[in-house]
């Protein structure tokens, strides 16, 4: 190929370098963000030599070059546009930039409140467990242990501002101390607790902007968005200091004027309007909530799903916030609870009723997934596709979320729902097992009822095998596959669920435009060498790695879907380039539970990327597999 008429091909067709806003390339595709995507000719572009495809994803243009030459390709693009190399990350900004002003200010908030799920889940489990051992032995809340846990169990409430400042100044770019200070100046002890304005006589005041009014002086104990606006106010201020003042003294001036001007204007200005507007938004929440016979609940589990579909479910997570802030009980989880067990239960439905293994062996692991929490399995990977099954999730979701608006249930944290909600509902066990069991127990029957097999007409040529024709086969070729040097043998490099290419859900790999093979829903956290080889690519987000077998067989595995956007992070490996492997060494480690928290689904396709110089790719077994056993047989030509 030549790499350079390639790189001027792509150019010319997306519009030229003047509607080229950023470019990054990950380990299959070029990664593009452009200023207006009409001016890009997706035909002209797909006939462009090297090129394998090209779609639009997250604001992005993605173009399917392939591993090996995409970096190659990338070179060649940004030294015609005249650009610098940009990381993943930043084009990942650049195309959420495009997104709707609201997706933004959405997609931020959960940039926000994510980062700190960890502190509030161990103080509400703290909490939860506290109250679940005085209920049963009453005399423990007498003991100074009881005493000195307790405060621990409070110390993230308490300071809450100071948790969600830390992260928004690290989301907004600016200093994350500076971000502290301003929190703690809303909280500071010279100010009124806002818990005990309820029972004051008198509140203090002081007069604001040379008398113009006066203002209440009381602390934001309770409040979230307030203290988020301030820190974005406080980092665009920041950065703008350090852009215009000396650099012989930017390093007092900026942090004074910074931290001044902000901590005024937020207890004169930012404080007192987004307060209130914030508690308007949570009395309608819980107004709401609380609707006789629960009939706003009804609503909001049954949209809560399609939310998720849109992206939009992060806004949840501030709003939990401000509910434990202000009330001390989060009334939203039980809701979220609903919704996500009952999408779980649609799935399990589909997956006991189907007689297809292709579609059982992925809707099982994804269902039960969806009872621990993480829904993304089940919803984007089950449930839209038979979207009947969906529907019978959001009715289940409304009805149990019915249920749990009629007993009041609240949580002492966010960030938990299904299985693991017990723990930090103890006041409510019994009514939140109630409600678990009405959004499964309607949306499992609704989805029995509405699924329907769709007949599937099978000649003998092309008629499927089944697990044991599968396994008497695997068992044949082990037998001569030593001997046999037409066949070359891969075999699995994680612990798992083996599905066919077609059923990832990135129509890249599952269009199989860079090559035949086969994916794995992985069960455990660590991706072993399928053959004896060498590694010939190591990415450097960790998240892909290139292998070539003794054989002339070339390998990509890509743990994740989109994981390149993580920028490493919950990945480990453990090999370098020219490394020599045999069959079981370890080659990376990654955290599953994290990466499927963050959104992205976990299924890893294994791509044999030169699979047009073999006669086929045949896949030799499907469902549950063990790192090492036989899952793919490559015929030679």
């Amino acid at each position: 190929m030549d790499y350079n008429k390639t790189a001027a091909e792509i150019l010319q067709n997306i519009g030229g370098k003047e509607n080229l806003v950023s470019a990054a390339h990950c380990a299959t595709r070029l990664r593009l963000v452009i200023a207006d995507n009409k001016k890009a000719d997706k035909e002209l572009l797909e006939n462009v030599d090297g090129v394998k495809g090209v779609f639009e994803a997250s604001g992005q243009l993605q173009i399917i070059i392939g591993t090996g030459v995409v970096n190659k390709v990338y070179d060649e693009f940004i030294a015609l546009a005249g650009i610098s190399a940009a990381s993943k990350d930043d084009v990942k900004k650049a195309a959420a930039q495009k997104q709707p002003f609201f997706k933004r200010a959405i997609k931020t908030l959960g940039d926000v409140f994510v980062p700190i799920i960890p502190a509030i889940v161990a103080s509400g489990l703290l909490m939860g467990l506290l109250e679940g051992l005085s209920n049963v032995w009453p005399q423990m809340t007498e003991s100074g242990t009881y005493t000195i846990i307790h405060l621990f169990s409070n110390a993230a409430f308490a300071f809450l501002p100071i948790l969600i400042a830390i992260s928004a100044a690290k989301v907004f770019g600016g200093n994350q101390f500076l971000g502290a200070v301003i929190s703690m100046i809303m909280i500071h002890t010279d100010l009124m607790n806002a818990w005990s304005v309820a029972s004051a006589e008198t509140i203090p005041t002081a007069s604001a902007w040379f008398g113009l009014y006066d203002i209440n002086l009381v602390g934001y104990q309770g409040h979230v968005i307030p203290v988020v606006i301030a820190v974005w106010f406080m980092s665009k201020l920041e950065k703008k200091l350090h852009k215009v003042v000396p650099e012989i003294i930017d390093l007092f001036v900026t942090p004074l004027v910074t931290v001044l001007v902000t901590g005024y204007c937020t207890l004169t200005i930012f404080g007192p309007i987004f307060s209130t507007l914030e508690n308007w938004v949570l009395e309608g929440v819980q107004f709401l909530i609380n609707i006789p016979f629960g009939i706003g609940a009804f609503f909001a589990g049954g949209l809560y799903a399609p939310t998720v579909v849109a992206g939009i479910h992060h806004m949840y997570n501030a709003l939990e916030a401000g509910l434990l802030s202000s009330i001390g009980v989060n009334t939203w989880m039980p809701i979220a609870t609903a919704a996500n067990t009952a999408q779980g239960a649609a799935a399990l439905a589909l997956a006991l009723k189907t007689k297809n293994k292709k579609t059982k062996s992925m809707a099982l692991p994804a269902s039960l997934s969806a009872f621990l929490g993480i829904t993304e399995p089940a919803i984007f990977g089950v449930n839209l596709r038979y979207f009947k099954c969906f529907i019978s999730g959001c009715v289940g979701g409304a009805i149990g979320a019915l249920v749990a608006s009629i007993f009041h249930i609240g949580a002492s944290a966010y960030g938990i729902t299904g299985v693991f909600g017990f723990l930090i509902t103890t006041d409510y066990t019994w009514q939140y097992a109630l409600t678990m069991a009405v959004s499964i127990g309607v949306a499992f029957i609704l989805s029995w009822i509405l699924y329907k097999e769709e007949p599937v007409t099978v000649t003998a040529a092309s008629a499927p095998m089944d697990n044991s024709t599968l396994e008497n086969k695997s068992a044949s070729i082990s037998e001569h596959t030593a001997n046999d040097t037409n066949e070359k043998i891969i075999y699995a490099p994680l612990d798992g669920t083996v599905i066919p290419l077609d059923q990832v859900p990135d129509e890249t790999f599952a269009s199989e435009a860079l090559g035949k093979g086969f994916a794995i829903t992985p069960s455990g956290d660590c991706v072993k060498a399928p053959f004896k080889g060498t590694v010939t690519m190591v990415y450097e987000t960790g998240h892909a790695i290139g292998l070539e077998s003794d054989d002339g067989l070339e390998l990509l595995i890509h743990v994740g879907i989109n994981t390149v956007e993580l920028g490493g992070k919950f990945y480990e490996t453990l090999v370098t380039e020219g490394q020599q492997v045999t069959v079981g060494t370890e080659l990376i480690r990654f955290d599953n539970a994290s990466i499927q928290k963050e959104g992205y689904p976990v299924v890893t396709p294994v791509i044999v990327t030169n699979s047009d110089d073999f006669a086929d790719v045949v896949l030799l077994k499907e469902g549950s597999c063990q790192s090492g056993d036989m899952v793919c047989r490559v015929d030679n030509s």
